[in-house]
């Protein structure tokens, strides 16, 4: 149904949107995560810097979004 596809695509254009934060941890490692992959499956991967260039080559043929923050590690080197 289109109604339900939309509703699907919206939730996860929303969670692409939202910054990661201190809470949100590495499905792999439990580090703080700095990159949200959703997959065209639906569901979401978080992982930390280190484990998301370890898993990077495999995330790209099923994930709809790779939202990358690890900039943000960068900016705390530097304060």
């Amino acid at each position: 149904m289109t109604q339900g596809d939309g509703e699907m695509m919206t939730s996860q254009i929303t969670m692409e949107q939202t910054p990661l934060n201190s809470l949100d941890r590495c499905d792999r490692c439990g580090a703080q995560a700095y990159v949200r992959a959703i997959l065209v499956s639906g569901g979401q991967l978080l992982f930390c810097s280190h484990h998301a260039k370890s898993y990077a080559e495999g995330l790209k043929p099923v994930a709809a979004v790779i939202q990358d923050e690890s900039e943000k590690l960068a900016e705390q080197s530097a304060n």
